[in-house]
């Protein structure tokens, strides 16, 4: 059976993977090419039951691929980066037809999540030992805690995704993964790649959307779930899992600054600050939201950002003269547009837009830069997850500080200067989970990533982002009895 709607896929099925086997549904969920707003493909709706089905299934499997040794586990998820590594190009296209990326930015997602699968499986899973106050050696033991549910959004379908199964999976968990219903192509397809590979039941990945997501945050047989999304759906799990009191690890939002002093060269750093605000047009969780320039070459990196926007080409992720895609989604698409009118009605003066630029398909929005706004409206305040960015003036060292931090999240930051020292300092001083100096962007599966204040709850990646998937157990051992 075939469920796609268009040539590009018609050679797929889609299906859930449940307990290692193939599972349909009477229900369908449409997934829209943002580059047309039109229904690319179909994939079956899981149901409450199915969703029971793979909790079950995950729950069966899990003592035994605990019981794996750490080089089994490793040698299995080297099956599992193989198979992304040669199922790559299939792999890329579906994310091009359902997320909208630039095809070699999709190709950069692919490997991207083998990097980081890599990275996780590498760090050493030790017990640690240390010495109470009577000094009697205590062993602080690390166990699997069972069934992990992970969720995952719609930027990054991929590498957003495939960290979640090797958390679970290289910690002794089994999983039951739920895709964006924007963007499960591409997650269902590596189900059915990985099936063969892996015990029945240690991965499940299913398809469905809000109601599926509750339920399994609700779920009394999901020990953990594992989230990365808006502040709005992270809240949502928060609640939904409170009855269980499991553990949670949220990776939510952001609003991150970018503060660039007056001994940088313009037209040298304006290149890296576009990237760091406009890859995935914008919608990366800690993208650059916030651009503050020192008064003293606020207008020149204003027009050095501006020139790059318009001559960005955006468009359809197929075409190769394409260099950033359409929005995900109707609702982003009009959401970010509602935002760039508010901006306008502030007073923002709009830079960047190409002049007799013809209208765009789908839910393309061409990169602006918007000069002159303050503090106090949305495109500030919020987070636009879109092709636009405020530049906002300073003079003063303690007041961008004061300004970059008086936002509810705190997900990512940047200081850019030649003066590593006073960067050092400012960077220390920035409420922000992670701060680059002189760049923008990225993460290292080998360092903890996470947010404070509204941007998450716990980490990810890094010894500290596994052991979250574990239970700590204290043994104490005195003196032996005579």
């Amino acid at each position: 059976m075939t469920n796609s709607t268009s040539s590009d896929v018609s050679k797929y099925r889609f299906v859930n993977t449940i307990d290692g086997r193939a599972v349909d549904s009477d229900h369908y969920i449409d997934v829209i090419n943002p580059a047309t707003g039109l229904v690319c493909a179909k994939v079956p709706e899981a149901t409450p039951d199915q969703l029971n089905e793979a909790v079950a299934a995950a729950r069966r499997a899990q003592p035994a691929w605990a019981a794996r040794d750490i080089p089994e586990r490793r040698r299995i998820l080297g099956l599992i980066a193989k198979a992304l590594i040669d199922n790559r190009d299939e792999l890329a296209h579906l994310i091009v037809l359902e997320q909208g990326k630039p095809m070699v930015r999709a190709l950069d997602e692919v490997t991207r999540s083998v990097e980081q699968l890599n990275f996780l499986m590498a760090i050493d899973l030790h017990d640690d030992h240390l010495v109470d106050s009577n000094d009697r050696p205590v062993r602080i033991h690390y166990e699997p805690l069972g069934v992990i549910g992970g969720i995952v959004p719609w930027n990054m379908p991929l590498v957003l995704g495939v960290p979640k199964i090797v958390h679970a999976l290289y910690t002794g968990n089994t999983i039951v993964l739920k895709p964006s219903q924007y963007t499960p192509l591409s997650s269902l397809r590596l189900g059915e790649l990985i099936t063969p590979l892996i015990p029945a039941g240690v991965v499940n990945i299913i398809a469905g959307g809000n109601e599926i997501g509750q339920l399994m945050s609700e779920h009394p047989d999901i020990d953990k779930i594992s989230f990365t999304g808006s502040l709005r759906a992270g809240r949502a799990v928060m609640r939904s899992a409170a009855g269980t009191l499991k553990r949670l690890t949220l990776e939510l939002g952001g609003n991150d600054a970018a503060i660039v002093f007056d001994d940088v060269d313009p037209e040298k750093i304006a290149p890296s600050l576009f990237r760091g605000a406009f890859a995935n047009s914008g919608q990366i969780c800690m993208a650059i939201k916030r651009l503050y320039v020192h008064e003293r070459i606020y207008e020149p990196v204003c027009q050095a950002l501006a020139a790059i926007a318009k001559r960005t080409v955006v468009g359809d992720g197929t075409s190769k003269e394409t260099q950033l895609g359409p929005l995900q989604n109707k609702t982003q698409f009009d959401m970010v547009s509602g935002i760039i009118d508010d901006a306008r009605a502030a007073g923002g003066r709009v830079l960047g837009e190409p002049d007799n630029a013809e209208k765009l398909g789908g839910y393309c929005i061409r990169p602006i830069i918007v000069a002159d706004l303050k503090e106090g409206t949305r495109l500030v305040d919020e987070e636009q997850f879109g092709p636009v960015l405020p530049v906002l003036k300073f003079t003063d060292t303690e007041d961008v500080i004061r300004r970059a931090n008086a936002t509810e999240y705190g997900l990512g930051a940047s200081v850019w200067s030649k003066d590593l020292d006073r960067a050092e300092r400012v960077a220390e001083r920035l409420d922000a989970g992670t701060v680059w100096i002189n760049y923008h962007l990225g993460s290292d599966a080998r360092v903890p990533f996470g947010g404070s204040k509204l941007s998450g709850v716990g980490v990810q990646y890094s010894l500290e982002g596994l052991r979250a998937s574990m239970q700590a157990r204290a043994i104490y051992s005195p003196a032996p009895i005579d």
